[in-house]
C-alpha cells in the first residue's frame, strides 16, 4: 500500500524494487496480506471469472486471483518497468497473465469484457477519477464487479504522507485522499451501484503494534471506516 503505482506524473517514482522492499518488512508484509484477504473476499468466486487489475504493479494480485481460477487474466499498469516484472514473475510461476500498458482513463478492450476489474491504490492519484471509473463501467460486463481499493482520507497514514508531501513533494502531493462518502458518490457518478464499502488498516505505522492491532481489523472494519488507512469499495454494474 505505501508503494502506490498510480496513474500520472508521478508513476514512476516507485517501480518494482520498491514493492519488493515493502513487503520484506514486517509492517509491509502485514498490511499486503490484510488487504490482499479484502479485495479477495469483495471479488468473490473468481473461478472462471475475466478477471482486470487496472495499475497491477509487479502482477501480486493478478497471480493471486489466477491460482483462484480467474481466466483470462490481465493485467494493466502506466509504467513499463512494472510490466516487465509482472510478466517475468508471472512467467516464473507458470501463471497465464497476459499485461498491457495502459492508462486507467483509456482502457485498450472492447466494452462489456470482463466480469471482475479491480483498482488497488491507483486513483488516489487519478486527476480525473470520474472518467477512469466511466472507463472501467464500459469494459465491464452487466452484472459485474468492480472492487476499488485505496487510501483513506482520516488515518494516521494520511496524516504522514501529507506532511511529507509539503515537506517534500512529489508523488504524495498530487495525491488525493477520500473518506467512504466521497467514494460513494465518484462510483455512483460513474453510473455504478455501491454494494458496500468497508475499511482495514486500523493500526498506525509501526510493525509492533501493528501485530497486535491487527486481529481487531476484521471488526473495525464492519465497524466504521474512520480512521482506516485503506478503504475498499465493492461495486456493481446493472
Amino acid at each position: 500500500m505505501d508503494t502506490a503505482q498510480g496513474s500520472g506524473e508521478h508513476a514512476g517514482e516507485f517501480g518494482p524494487e520498491s514493492y519488493r522492499s515493502w513487503r520484506a518488512t514486517a509492517l509491509g508484509a502485514l498490511t499486503e496480506e490484510i488487504e490482499r484477504r479484502l479485495i479477495l473476499d469483495l471479488a468473490g468466486p473468481l473461478q472462471g471469472r475475466a478477471v482486470l487489475d487496472v495499475g497491477c504493479g509487479d502482477g501480486a494480485l493478478t497471480r493471486a486471483v489466477s491460482e483462484a481460477g480467474a481466466f483470462p487474466v490481465v493485467g494493466c499498469d502506466v509504467d513499463s518497468r512494472m510490466v516487465v516484472r509482472a510478466a517475468a514473475l508471472a512467467a516464473e510461476n507458470a501463471a497465464s497473465i497476459s499485461y498491457a500498458m495502459a492508462r486507467a482513463e483509456m482502457l485498450p478492450f472492447r466494452p462489456s469484457s470482463f466480469d471482475i476489474i479491480t483498482i488497488i491504490t491507483v486513483l488516489t492519484f487519478v486527476p480525473e477519477p470520474q472518467t477512469a471509473l466511466r472507463e472501467m463501467a464500459r469494459v465491464l460486463r452487466p452484472g459485474g464487479r468492480i472492487v476499488i481499493g485505496d487510501l483513506g482520507k482520516w488515518s494516521q497514514w494520511a496524516a504522514s504522507r501529507r506532511i511529507r508531501s509539503w515537506r517534500e513533494g512529489g508523488m504524495w502531493q498530487a495525491a488525493t485522499f477520500r473518506s467512504a462518502g466521497e467514494w460513494r458518490v465518484l462510483v455512483r457518478e460513474a453510473g455504478l451501484h455501491v454494494e458496500r464499502v468497508t475499511g482495514a488498516i486500523f493500526f498506525p505505522r509501526c510493525a509492533r503494534l501493528a501485530r497486535l492491532m491487527a486481529p481487531l481489523d476484521p471488526l473495525l472494519g464492519r465497524l466504521t471506516t474512520f480512521g482506516a488507512a485503506f478503504l475498499a469499495i465493492q461495486a456493481s454494474k446493472r
